[in-house]
């Protein structure tokens, strides 16, 4: 199948600019680009869909350009937001771009014949004096167009207003288009949908400056079945920095898939051949409750995202709910997996032979020591998920999981998290 075809199958393609980008995708070499504001350290798993198609445009001989947006960071894009962005300072931009650029070199290749490029908007469009972009640039757009944008409209009608500050971002983000038309010959912008308005000032800007035909191509807006953003969990975003969320996290977050949205994120976000994953739309239908598809799409995502070791992690963290032993974890890694589970706090003297009965008696799973007292001679209390019922025991250092974490159990699946902290 040629790639076009492939990514229209696949649901990737929204709108096009030009109906002649099909040959061009199936049979020419082009340079393309996509744009990355870096309004956080951390890129999300919404945007790991445009990451995956510029992977498969790569993987199909083309050469992708990752615009990292050093200069329109600065100012705030308005598409699909109803208030102004707050501006961020320098230090945070700077921290931010790095940690967004880091994290896209472990994406896509950067090494072969079509290897990945990096470049900063803020290199260029730093350059300018105002009066200098005001006769290069802004000359040769016109405000009735700007005025069109249904980002620009949008605004304008809220209460909030728009500043002039955002209205003249599509004027950035259409020069940085001419800019990697005539310094790189990238001819293709890729994005999300809402980022249209911008992306066709940029193809008509590339015109005007340089004669030059310029595309744009953009993917869908990715939703779960109650419309609400992928990627987004009660408790915020699902972030690609382990360190922000946990390899388990993001996958638990994927293996709760809708089974009416699954099939569809497989399309988006894993590199499986259709003939797979249609294989999984008959399972899902025939047998759901294997959640057959979900699996393979935590699985497939998580390793693409953090490697084999994130997948095992992953599985390991999950396999705690069903009883294996927790052990050889870390602070951080309990807080992630336990972050729906009652905790307390004890202090760290404790950990002198503290009293086991005493101890349960200050969880939220006990009302008193009598009760943690019948529970221990039940063998209805284990530590770590290993049962303990010892009613003689004290507690020591050698009864935690991680630096200073311990997981009770009460009877299968009543949990608590008990931090034990120096005073």
């Amino acid at each position: 199948m040629k790639l076009y075809d492939e990514l229209v199958a696949r649901g990737i393609v929204q709108d096009k600019s030009h109906v002649e980008l099909e040959e061009k995708l199936n049979s020419d070499k082009l340079s393309f680009y996509v744009g990355f504001d870096p309004t956080a350290k951390s890129l999300q798993l919404g945007n790991l869909f445009v990451v995956t198609t510029m992977k498969r445009l790569q993987d199909a001989g083309h050469t992708p350009y990752v615009l990292v947006g050093g200069a329109t960071g600065m100012i705030g894009d308005p598409s699909g937001k109803s208030d102004e962005r707050n501006l961020l300072d320098e230090d945070t931009l700077k921290a931010n771009l790095e940690g967004q650029k880091s994290q896209l070199e472990k994406l896509l290749s950067y090494t072969g014949d079509n290897a990945a490029v990096t470049v900063n908007n803020l290199d260029w469009i730093g350059q300018f004096s105002l009066i200098d972009f005001l006769r290069d640039v802004g000359k040769r757009f016109r405000v009735s167009e700007m005025l069109s944008k249904d980002s620009v409209k949008s605004r304008i009608t809220s209460d909030a207003g728009i500043s002039f500050t955002e209205f003249t971002y599509q004027m950035i983000q259409g020069y940085d288009f001419a800019h990697l038309n005539k310094e790189y010959g990238v001819s293709l912008q890729v994005g999300g949908s809402d980022q249209w308005g911008n992306m066709t000032a940029g193809m008509d800007l590339t015109r005007k400056m340089h004669g030059n035909q310029a595309f744009c191509l953009t993917v869908p807006l990715v939703t779960d079945s109650n419309g609400k953003k992928f990627g987004k969990s009660e408790g915020g975003a699902i972030y690609l920095d382990p360190t922000m969320t946990s390899p388990y996290k993001m996958y638990q977050y994927l293996l709760n898939s809708d089974d009416s949205s699954v099939i569809q994120y497989l399309k988006y976000f894993t590199f499986l051949s259709l003939e797979e994953i249609s294989l999984l739309e008959e399972q899902t239908k025939n047998e759901p409750h294997l959640r057959s598809a979900q699996k393979k799409l935590a699985q497939e995502v998580v390793s693409y995202v953090h490697g084999s070791e994130g997948v095992d992690s992953a599985l390991r963290a999950t396999s705690f709910f069903f009883g294996q032993k927790i052990e050889n974890v870390s602070d951080s890694e309990v807080a992630s997996i336990f972050e729906d589970v009652p905790s307390v706090s004890l202090d760290a003297s404790f950990l002198n032979d503290g009293d086991y009965l005493e101890m349960l008696a200050q969880t939220p799973l006990f009302k008193s020591k009598g009760e943690a007292k019948r529970s221990v001679s039940q063998n209805g209390v284990a530590i770590n998920n290993e049962k303990c019922a010892d009613l003689e025991k004290k507690i020591t250092k050698a009864d935690l999981c991680s630096e200073s974490s311990m997981i009770i159990r009460k009877g299968k699946k009543n949990y608590c998290v008990i931090e034990f902290k120096n005073s």
